[in-house]
């Protein structure tokens, strides 16, 4: 696999798939129905509903693009937003799959293909990015001050900046001479800029940002 889907890596060349996404309800977790709330509270029910059929739609197309590479599939190693470096990688994506997550049901689906499953992410950051997010949505359905939203703002920043240059660490540790990473991560990440100088960056998929529909 390489950047043209049907040709293969050159040997010793490092390559990088960029698959920007935006995460779905079945992606958050316990954060799922605060969120869910606080979309339609906002967006109304109707708007909501035409976002979640977007979504849907916006994934259609990820799993097209993905079908198109090309084997061996065991030189592909799988990078995925939100996933910890840890022991229970497998069963984390495994368990989001069966809860509707169509991203981690791709990520299956390319498993059983022979990829490689990587942990991409920092636990311990997670954590820190779970409770900031309780704390936002806290105050969005309060409707806090604007001080505090600001404050938040900054602190999501920074702790995405942390976050990517974590990943991009990892990708550049892990991935090996030959090999082929795909990378799934939400569109407000920027983790190329932190990524080793020899990995060339692909980005095969583009996405569109309907009006209404808000990137996670």
């Amino acid at each position: 696999m390489s950047p043209s889907p049907e040709g293969a890596v050159s040997p010793g060349k490092r390559v990088l798939i960029c698959i920007p996404i935006i995460h779905t309800q079945a992606d958050m977790g316990g954060l799922n129905e605060p969120i869910q709330r606080l979309k339609v509270k906002k967006l109304g029910k109707k708007i909501w509903e035409r976002n979640l059929e977007l979504l849907n739609n916006f994934w259609t197309e990820i799993e097209q693009a993905t079908e198109k590479l090309a084997p061996p599939f065991e030189k592909i190693r799988l990078y995925q937003d939100g996933l910890p470096v840890c022991d229970h990688e497998r069963q984390i994506v495994a368990e989001l799959a069966q809860a509707g997550s169509r991203n981690h049901q791709l990520l299956l689906k390319l498993q059983q293909k022979g990829a490689l499953l990587m942990g991409s992410e920092s636990a311990e950051l997670l954590v820190e990015e779970y409770q900031l997010v309780k704390q936002v949505f806290a105050e969005g359905m309060t409707r806090g001050s604007a001080q505090p939203a600001a404050q938040g703002k900054t602190l999501q920043d920074s702790l995405l900046k942390r976050r990517d240059q974590f990943i991009a660490r990892r990708i550049s540790q892990t991935l090996l001479a030959g090999e082929t990473g795909l990378l799934f991560v939400g569109v407000l990440h920027a983790v190329e800029p932190w990524l080793d100088k020899d990995i060339e960056v692909v980005r095969p998929v583009r996405p569109t940002l309907k009006s209404g529909v808000r990137p996670s």
